[in-house]
């Protein structure tokens, strides 16, 4: 049985993967960002799993930070985890994840974020520029939600809509 800090890890995965294909619906954003990455020598696939694995680490950090069980997680606003996107050093993101992940994708995404925040330089710079692009992508989701105050919970009953593509 998995432990509440793993279920709350698979709940912060979830919210990055239905992130951009959310933002995405609007398909002139999503040739805006591989355009943005293309012109800062990003490869877009790399960029775009980073961003995914990037939402995940600020959620992530976001609800260790303020002790959010993966029950509570839903009620976690929007916000605060785009502040953490880019108000977090890339290390601190890293704090207090689980020891093993459910998916080798995962691992590999999150060992890669490691490598860059580790390596400095170039690398650091292109998470910076990153952390940027998932700032934007959480702005243009709360921007566009009916609620007041969005929360991740309100993020994922819009991916569950029919007709969302993800």
């Amino acid at each position: 049985m998995a432990s509440d800090h793993d279920m709350l890890w698979r709940r912060c995965v979830h919210l990055g993967r239905v992130l951009l294909p959310l933002v995405d619906q609007e398909p002139w954003r999503q040739d805006r960002r591989r355009e943005t990455l293309r012109a800062r020598d990003i490869d877009t696939a790399l960029g775009e799993r980073l961003i995914e694995v990037f939402a995940a680490l600020a959620a992530h950090a976001v609800a260790v930070d303020t002790s959010v069980s993966a029950s509570e997680f839903d009620a976690l606003p929007l916000r605060v985890v785009a502040e953490a996107a880019t108000g977090k050093r890339d290390y601190e993101l890293l704090a207090g994840l689980p020891d093993t992940f459910a998916d080798d994708h995962d691992e590999q995404a999150v060992n890669v974020f490691r490598l860059y925040t580790y390596r400095g330089g170039q690398y650091s710079h292109q998470l910076f520029l990153l952390g940027r692009e998932l700032r934007h992508a959480l702005i243009v989701l709360a921007e566009h939600s009916p609620a007041p105050s969005p929360t991740c919970g309100e993020v994922f009953r819009r991916a569950g809509e029919p007709g969302l593509s993800q």
